[in-house]
């Protein structure tokens, strides 16, 4: 199950919509969909966030705990509204491209992709695209 949590002035317009789209991307990963739940928030909520659990002193657009149990999905993806704005206008995307983007990288992570060199990364923005489109086709 896919939920939806604000802790900050902003709410998703189509939660349906985004969480089946989710949901399929799970499947189309060949795993199964736990419990997820997206914590938007503001940079200052996941700054401390940031601080506490991960000692970084940095912004941030994302940070996703995974508690997946085998090929079952489950974590706690937190989001800044904040920078997820603010990149959509650096990177020249609408606001709803880049939380789609954010909240699918969430899910990438759950699945065993990661971010850290420039191998990792060029295939995370790969798959990201790949579900991205997944997205544009359905709707």
């Amino acid at each position: 199950m896919i939920d939806f949590n604000y802790e900050t002035d902003f709410a998703l317009e189509n939660e349906d919509v985004i969480s089946s789209w989710l949901s399929k991307v799970i499947v189309s990963e060949d795993k199964k969909e736990g419990e997820i739940n997206y914590i938007f928030c503001d940079d200052e909520y996941l700054l401390k966030i940031n601080l506490e659990y991960l000692n970084h002193d940095t912004l941030t657009d994302i940070i996703s705990f995974d508690y997946s149990m085998g090929n079952e999905l489950n974590g706690d993806v937190f989001v800044s509204v904040d920078r997820v704005r603010d990149n959509a206008n650096d990177f020249k995307v609408s606001f709803e491209e880049e939380l789609r983007r954010v909240l699918v990288h969430g899910i990438l992570h759950y699945c065993g992709y990661k971010d850290k060199t420039t191998s990792d990364e060029q295939i995370m923005r790969s798959k990201e695209d790949e579900k991205l489109a997944m997205f544009h086709v359905e709707h």
